[in-house]
């Protein structure tokens, strides 16, 4: 699964990463323990360009009850996306990218569980994958939500966890967010990226509370 990440980087930086405009009223600051139910950067495809804004994190699909759902839909697996009512229908027209400087998962260490920071060699922003959907409460309010695609490991993930975000590739950005994209084409984008651009280590143990949000957290520890 995907349960934490980081994006870190200044607002013109992601912006200008995504040749993104942002929606009106998006507030930014960078975020060094990203946790689901948090609102998160996100960019979707719109007929003026791409934007930049915030969707909650974790899905509440429109025919929910109630907003409760979210938070055991923080993620999707790409192998049954077709299947699964809550979206299935999403992946012909909901696609987003959520800008990710890194994210973090706990590799099993003798009894215990060390937490990992992965990301790319060169710290550059990356791309994961994910499908969107609005929701409107009695009174008509409106909650846009998010969930991160997760997909089989690579070799660098295989050693931590048994799944991994799906990272979108660069060249394949314009067309995981294109409307328009085949439903199977958008699916084939959904593999493990190449380890040899990634790596990972080692970082403190106080990650794992969300409310610790600072630079040290991605420090890397021996």
């Amino acid at each position: 699964m995907c349960g934490r990440f980081t994006i870190i980087n200044p607002l013109e930086s992601i912006k200008e990463r995504y040749l993104a405009s942002d929606a009106k009223g998006f507030d930014y600051r960078p975020n060094y323990n990203v946790a689901p139910m948090q609102f998160i950067p996100s960019i979707i495809a719109t007929s003026n360009g791409n934007r930049l804004g915030s969707l909650r994190w974790g899905l509440v699909p429109s025919w929910a009850k109630d907003d409760k759902i979210g938070s055991k839909m923080i993620n999707a697996r790409a192998e049954t996306l077709t299947e699964k009512p809550a979206f299935r229908r999403l992946v012909s027209s909901k696609r987003c990218i959520i800008p990710c400087s890194g994210f973090y998962e706990w590799k099993m260490d003798g009894s215990g569980k060390q937490p990992m920071r992965i990301l790319m060699k060169d710290e550059s922003i990356f791309s994961l994958a994910g499908l969107y959907d609005t929701w409107l409460d009695p009174d008509g309010n409106k909650l846009s939500t998010c969930t991160i695609i997760t997909t089989e490991p690579n070799i660098l993930m295989a050693e931590i966890h048994n799944r991994m975000p799906a990272i979108i590739r660069p060249q394949d950005e314009a067309e995981w967010l294109n409307r328009e994209t085949d439903k199977k084409i958008v699916v084939g984008l959904l593999r493990p990226f190449a380890a040899d651009e990634m790596r990972a280590y080692k970082v403190d143990s106080s990650v794992g509370n969300v409310k610790n949000n600072e630079k040290e957290l991605i420090r890397e520890v021996s």
